[in-house]
């Protein structure tokens, strides 16, 4: 590996060397050449925030295919103003009100293994999820972990949307989830915080039916880390942008975008809403359109391609050791790329564990995954790993199992 120096080093702090992927404990990805240009740009300047957000409004539509858009603080932030936007509509009590919600309507169905730590941000809102189903499907009965139907009979008065995880392996499908859901007038948010690459999943969850769609802008985007997309129903991203944008303005100057907030159907300011602690930053918006135009722009293939070929590489040096087992497959999170399977041995001098621990205790640090150290097994995530660094992680590996 070439020699490192980076801020990280002159702030006596370790830099990480990055065999895992897009994660954001560990700053997500590296920004696009653009975005960084984009940004430095929109520093030089003073904008109307919800200029701005209007222009990225149209933008992320013409992307998505979505009626409208939004730049959210993350795609947490997409999900929490989501839940909102679905919880008040309209309604600027209800908005100053969240995330108390008593007295109104405020469940989100979601079938249970759908559910996962990051729905804490629904809940952020102020909504209740009411989860449904089982894990019959995980036991090998045959049987479906969510039957449609049980979505269905969760809907209630109380309901205000229904949720879904989209994953490669998340039942039932979203078409039908959309069906039963917009059969009771209730939309549909999808958390598609990491399913890019392909390009084609921009559109293709807004195709289905979905009524809102959250992306992370920090991952395969490679925008600012603490950027998100928001795209859905013209209706629901205004609400957001009603409880996001900063209201605090005397009611004979307000004049926010007609096309984004449409103050002249309002009958007064909207308070600070719920969004005011997920403020975007006018570099954060320049930086993640700058990169969203540049990711349309890529060639899927040949960057799938790419990290195919590195994650090959790596598994072809790892192969020839003998405490360990070594498979190429796709990551269980993603059907796009390939990802290296290392298997320790019980031969081995350390467990799975303790070798992704001493790893991570190095200067730099090095990230591998870890998500199946319990099956003593990592795994080496090609798509944030230059060619430069190959060499130096499987040497890092290598070198604690022989030491």
């Amino acid at each position: 590996m070439t020699d490192r120096n980076t801020i990280y080093d002159e702030l006596g702090v370790p830099s990480v060397v990055n065999a895992t992927g897009t994660k954001t404990r560990i700053g997500g990805t590296l920004i696009r050449e653009e975005a960084r240009e984009a940004m430095d740009r929109a520093a030089e300047a003073f904008v109307r925030l919800s200029d701005l957000q209007a222009a990225a409004s149209e933008r992320i539509a013409d992307v998505t295919g979505a009626e409208a858009g939004y730049v959210t603080n993350g795609a947490s932030s997409a999900l929490a103003l989501a839940a909102a936007a679905c919880i008040a509509g309209d309604d600027l009590e209800t908005m100053a009100r969240l995330p108390d919600t008593e007295g109104i309507p405020d469940e989100i169905v979601m079938a249970r293994t759908h559910r996962n730590g990051y729905d804490h941000a629904l809940r952020l809102s102020g909504a209740e999820i009411v989860d449904v189903g089982a894990n019959d499907y995980h036991l090998g009965t045959g049987s479906e972990n969510t039957e449609p139907w049980e979505i269905a009979e969760a809907i209630t008065e109380e309901t205000v949307a229904v949720a879904y995880m989209q994953k490669p392996f998340t039942r039932p499908p979203l078409p039908e989830i959309v069906e039963i859901a917009h059969e009771h007038d209730l939309p549909v948010i999808v958390d598609a915080a990491a399913e890019l690459p392909p390009t084609r999943n921009l559109r293709t969850f807004v195709e289905q039916g979905a009524d809102l769609v959250a992306f992370s802008g920090g991952k395969a985007i490679r925008g600012p880390q603490s950027s998100g997309i928001l795209a859905g129903r013209e209706a629901l991203v205004r609400s957001v942008a009603r409880q996001h944008l900063d209201m605090h303005a005397e009611s004979s100057v307000y004049e926010p975008p007609e096309a984004l907030v449409d103050a002249d159907g309002l009958p007064g300011v909207p308070r600070q809403g719920i969004g005011r602690s997920m403020k975007v930053g006018k570099e954060e918006l320049a930086g993640l359109l700058a990169a969203l135009d540049a990711f349309i722009e890529e060639d899927d293939e040949a960057v799938l391609g790419e990290w195919h070929e590195r994650a090959e590489r790596i598994a072809a040096a790892l192969e020839s050791v003998d405490s360990l087992e070594v498979e190429l497959a796709n990551a269980a999170k993603t059907d796009a790329v390939s990802t290296v399977a290392v298997t320790v041995g019980e031969d081995a001098p350390l467990t799975a564990a303790e070798l992704v621990l001493s790893l991570r205790r190095e200067n730099p640090r090095v990230f591998v995954g870890a998500d199946d150290v319990h099956r003593s097994r990592f795994t080496i995530n090609p798509r944030c790993l230059p060619d430069s660094e190959v060499d130096y992680v499987v040497d890092r590996i290598v070198a604690h199992l022989e030491r």
